[in-house]
């Protein structure tokens, strides 16, 4: 049994990679099963995956003390690859070849609208808060401000800002927030809000710019209506990254000093 383990452990780690694809899959599978039969479908099987996936990261971190989450322990290795930002780009582009420019065309500038308009009020709500808790300097406030608009942006402006490891993990910490709460809360008030039209989804994606919860929130709805919403959501985040750590940095700076 003990020479089984050996063999089972050197082909994991050496193909990493692969490991790393069949245990995402597992856990696809097992949420997906999950909300079908525990849920009754009301919690999307993604927004049940990327819970099992924080879960992982967390106890990966506990057991190992390092920072890279799962990945951390040599057996699940393969996840940082997979979890990074080439196969992240990747997918956000293959997301965004299922769109139908005539209809993404029908937004216009309430999309447009929609995208700038949210992106400075994420970021001086989230402003506001880390104000609140205690975090009264230019750069902490922008920093965990941008987190609010995804947990994307928050990083990219703490490093452009030079902000400390601690406050870069608020302002992730806040996108995901967003994200979970985005991604349970669309299934429940999509009819509420008239999220039935690629237009609708369009729009809807600049408010709440979070990709990741956009896109699992209207695969509950409408998986029609998800790559309207996560290409406007991809713009937010892009958006974001432009104008966070400077004309909203510099808008708050005056602010606060």
């Amino acid at each position: 049994m003990d020479i089984l383990q050996t063999i089972v452990f050197k082909v994991a780690t050496k193909y990493s990679l692969i490991t790393a694809f069949v245990v995402v899959g597992g856990l696809t599978w097992i949420s997906y099963f999950a909300s079908k039969h525990l849920t009754k479908g009301r919690m999307h099987g993604s927004a049940i995956a990327i819970i099992l996936g924080l879960v992982l990261a967390y106890v990966g971190g506990t057991m190992t003390g390092g920072k890279n989450g799962i990945a951390d322990i040599a057996f699940f290795s393969g996840m940082a690859f997979m979890g990074g930002s080439m196969l992240r780009d990747f997918c956000i582009i293959a997301t965004a070849f299922g769109i139908k420019l005539e209809e993404l065309k029908k937004a216009g500038l309430a999309g447009t609208l929609a995208l700038v308009i949210s992106t400075f009020m994420s970021f001086f709500i989230g402003a506001g808060v880390s104000y609140a808790f205690g975090y009264t300097d230019s750069v902490s406030m922008s920093t965990i401000g941008a987190g609010a608009v995804t947990f994307i942006v928050g990083p990219v402006t703490g490093t452009a800002l030079g902000a400390t490891s601690e406050v870069i993990a608020l302002s992730i910490a806040a996108g995901v927030v967003k994200s979970i709460a985005v991604m349970l809360l669309t299934p429940f008030l999509a009819k509420r809000f008239g999220l039935t039209t690629p237009a609708a989804a369009t729009v809807y994606g600049g408010l709440m710019g979070t990709t990741s919860g956009v896109s699992a929130g209207l695969a509950a709805t409408d998986a029609k209506l998800v790559p309207y919403g996560a290409m406007v959501a991809t713009f937010y985040t892009g958006f974001g990254c432009l104008v966070c750590p400077s004309v909203c940095y510099f808008i708050l700076q005056a602010i606060v000093g």
